[in-house]
């Protein structure tokens, strides 16, 4: 590749994008008349879809070419992927189609943040039944560009077809600025553990919605459709010299036992620790549940979970939670906690979440060729 550095993203529709197909009005779905995407058909959703996408500098070249032009200064590119399928990840009647989209988006930027990155791109696949109201869709798009805008990274394009669920694959990309990944492996006994972001409160808020009690705490029903990743604090993390980070999608014990057993060490957390209970603590009284089981195994948070060495001095917005050992897995309070950590998409949730995380895969790291 010659001149300066970039990733070229195959994007399927941009054939579509370059053709003359005007975005014609549509109307609100909430209506007996709104329009489908099988009315409106494929070319015609997707140049509407064109016209509300904005533009950010890292988007060299958009629509109307085999394939996005996305700037990479580093040479390198982090990639990550998520699946979400209707029932499984979101339901329609619990979030509104901008829910949806910034829970899309939200997981898999953070994803990009856990390794020190900072978001570029987000790709995005739509299969969805033909009496989809277009404007949900459209809704969906809108969802998925406010939570790149406030990564600072830019909706480049992807793909639309017909299936029986709705279903959403989404692809984050980032640069890594000079810098080293965080990764997984790099934890040492000594090290502290500390956090950055909301634990729990998804799952209380996925509770809420399950019991129909959500009007008793709308912040954190909230919570549970629009997760707020502290994107900034995974670079803020890379340049304090974070020793290994994560992202907190599936539950905090389950997520840091993926770190305990990368860096060959036993991670212990201090359950007086953790941030943000009042709310958590308020709605388990209410539902006669226990708000530590939010905190420690619920997921969808998308908080960053991260090691520093001993004696690191945290910034506002992180908070100390524990301290990496020598030994294997992860204790709480100094012991074992019974019980399931976190979600696993093939065994099933913990009893007190019934909506499955993203599956998750990470495709890390990806040299490019040298200009």
């Amino acid at each position: 590749m010659s001149g300066s550095n970039a990733t070229v993203v195959t994007w399927f529709m941009a054939q579509v994008l370059a053709a003359d197909v005007s975005a014609p009005r549509v109307i609100g779905y909430h209506r007996e008349d709104a329009i489908t995407v099988a009315e409106l058909g494929e070319f015609g959703l997707i140049a509407a879809i064109r016209e509300l996408l904005p533009r950010e500098p890292a988007l060299l070249l958009g629509a109307g070419d085999d394939a996005a032009v996305i700037s990479a200064p580093d040479g390198r590119v982090v990639a990550t992927t998520d699946l979400l399928v209707e029932g499984r990840h979101f339901r329609r009647d619990w979030s509104a189609a901008r829910d949806v989209g910034v829970k899309a988006a939200a997981q898999n930027l953070a994803d990009v943040a856990a390794m020190g990155a900072t978001a570029t791109a987000l790709l995005i696949g739509i299969a969805t039944p033909g009496d989809l109201p277009v404007e949900w869709a459209l809704d969906l798009m809108r969802g998925l560009a406010a939570e790149c805008a406030r990564a600072g990274a830019a909706v480049a394009g992807g793909d639309v077809t017909g299936a029986d669920t709705l279903m959403l694959g989404v692809t984050a990309l980032g640069d890594l600025g000079g810098a080293a990944p965080v990764t997984r492996d790099g934890a040492r006994p000594g090290d502290i553990l500390a956090v950055a972001g909301r634990l729990g409160w998804s799952a209380a808020g996925l509770a809420l919605l399950t019991a129909d009690a959500a009007a008793a705490d709308p912040e954190l029903a909230q919570a549970h459709r629009r997760p707020q990743p502290p994107y900034h604090a995974g670079r803020q993390a890379a340049r304090l010299g974070a020793t290994s980070m994560i992202d907190i999608s599936d539950g905090l014990i389950q997520d840091l036992g993926h770190v305990a057993a990368a860096s060959g060490v036993s991670i212990d957390i201090d359950p007086a620790r953790l941030p943000g209970t009042a709310p958590l603590r308020a709605a388990a009284r209410r539902l006669g549940a226990d708000w530590q089981d939010w905190a420690l195994a619920g997921g969808e948070d998308h908080a960053l979970a991260a090691t520093f060495p001993a004696g690191t001095q945290l910034p506002a917005g992180w908070t100390l939670l524990g301290a990496v050992r020598a030994g294997s897995g992860v204790l709480v309070d100094s012991r074992p906690r019974g019980g399931p950590g976190g979600w696993n998409h093939f065994r099933g949730a913990p009893p007190e979440l019934s909506v499955a995380p993203p599956a998750k895969s990470r495709f890390g790291v990806a040299d490019l060729p040298p200009a």
